[in-house]
C-alpha cells in the first residue's frame, strides 16, 4: 500500500511540472520504504537510465487504440521509483521515449502487452522491443487458476495487495492529482519481482522458449488488432 506525503510547500489537488512526489510504500510486514514518483510532460527527460530492463504501462482514454488517445506512460527502473510521462493531445513527439522504447538492449516489462504496445505503436509510431508480458507468462505457468490480473498476480507471487481505485479515472485532464500519480506508479513498480518469479517458474515447467515465442509474436498480433481483426481468432477453426 501507499501513504502519500505533499511535496513540501504544496496544498493544493495537482501538481507541477516537474514535481517529485514522495511517497511511502508499506509491504505486508509493516516495512516502509521512500518512492519517489517523477512528473514529466511531453516526453522523459534527458539522461535518465533504466539499465537492461524497464517495467512499462500507459493509461488512456478508454480501451480502444484506435479511438482512444495515450494520455500517460508511466516507467520504473525496479528500484522502487518511478517516472510518469503526461502526453498531451497530439503532442507524441518524445524523442526520449521513441528510442527507449526501441532499443534492442532494454527489455521492456509490461502486463498485458498486447494493449500497451499497440497503444505505443499508434501514437508513437514506434515498436516496442523486446517485450516480456507478465500476463502471457501467468497464462502459461499459472494453469491452475484463471484470474491472471496485476493485482491477482501482485498478491499471490509477491505478497502485496493493489489499489485499482483509480483504474476508472480521466487521464487527460490537464494536471494530475496525486492520486493519480500514485496509481500509475503501482503499476510498474513491481512488474520486474513478478518478471522474476515468473520466470523461474517458466524454467521450472519448461516453458520459457514458448513464453518468448508467444512475445516475439505480440508484433504480428498487435498488427491484426489495428487493422481490424481485434475481436477475430484467425486461427480458430469458425
Amino acid at each position: 500500500g501507499f501513504r502519500c506525503q505533499w511535496p513540501q510547500g504544496r496544498g493544493s489537488s495537482s501538481l507541477l511540472l516537474g514535481t517529485k512526489l514522495t511517497a511511502r510504500k508499506c509491504g505486508p510486514s509493516g516495512n516502509c520504504t521512500n518512492m519517489a514518483i517523477e512528473l514529466h510532460r511531453g516526453d522523459l527527460p534527458d539522461g535518465v537510465d533504466f539499465g537492461d530492463s524497464v517495467a512499462v504501462d500507459t493509461e488512456t482514454l478508454g480501451l480502444n487504440p484506435l479511438r482512444d488517445r495515450l494520455c500517460v506512460v508511466q516507467l520504473s527502473a525496479g528500484d522502487g521509483n518511478a517516472h510518469v510521462v503526461q502526453l498531451s493531445a497530439g503532442a507524441y513527439d518524445a524523442p526520449n521515449l521513441k528510442k527507449l522504447f526501441t532499443d534492442a538492449g532494454v527489455s521492456k516489462i509490461f502486463h498485458y502487452a498486447r494493449f500497451d504496445v499497440a497503444t505505443i505503436r499508434h501514437h508513437l509510431g514506434v515498436e516496442c522491443a523486446p517485450v516480456f508480458c507478465t500476463k502471457i507468462a501467468s497464462k502459461l505457468v499459472r494453469t491452475y487458476t484463471g484470474d491472471h490480473g496485476l493485482s491477482d498476480l501482485s498478491a499471490e507471487l509477491l505478497g502485496i495487495d493493489m489499489s485499482k481505485k483509480q483504474q476508472q479515472t480521466d487521464w487527460g485532464g490537464e494536471n494530475l492529482s496525486p492520486e493519480q500519480l500514485e496509481y500509475a506508479a503501482s503499476d510498474v513498480l513491481y512488474l520486474h519481482r513478478m518478471r522474476d518469479e515468473l520466470q523461474t517458474k517458466l524454467v521450472r515447467e519448461d516453458r520459457l522458449d514458448l513464453a518468448t515465442a508467444c512475445f516475439e509474436f505480440l508484433t504480428h498480433r498487435v498488427t491484426l488488432d489495428l487493422a481490424g481483426w481485434s475481436e477475430q481468432d484467425i486461427f480458430s477453426h469458425k
